[in-house]
């Protein structure tokens, strides 16, 4: 079993920055492929990033590509998501998940644990 607790979120102007942080508890966390989805009001959860475990692979949604920035930190069981440049559409509840597996790292049904969720809203 797995726990995933997220922060970070919070309101913030177009063009500014936030860095969510998604702290884990329970089995070894560097075995874990760890992702980031957001959910906005009224729409489907969409993949945001992922990393997978070992060398640290990354994946992103085109549309964060260049202004998101996904990282771990195994030591603290801690993965990262530092968003720049942020824009009203990035504006969702954004929640971590992680995965045994890297077979299908941008598909939420491959993640087995996820968090409550964290509010990002950006003004325009």
């Amino acid at each position: 079993q797995v726990q995933l607790v997220e922060s970070g979120g919070g309101l913030v102007q177009a063009g500014g920055s936030l860095r969510l942080s998604c702290v884990a508890s329970g089995r070894s966390f560097s075995s874990y492929a760890m992702g980031w989805f957001r959910q906005a009001p009224g729409k489907e959860r969409e993949f945001v990033a992922t990393i997978s475990w070992g060398v640290g692979i990354t994946y992103y949604a085109d549309s964060v590509k260049g202004r998101f920035t996904i990282s771990r930190d195994n030591a603290k069981n801690t993965v990262y998501l530092q968003m720049i440049s942020l824009k009203p559409d990035d504006t969702a509840e954004y929640y971590c998940a992680a995965s045994g597996t890297f077979s299908s790292p941008t598909e939420s049904s491959a993640y087995d644990y996820w968090g409550q969720g964290t509010q990002v809203t950006v003004a325009s």
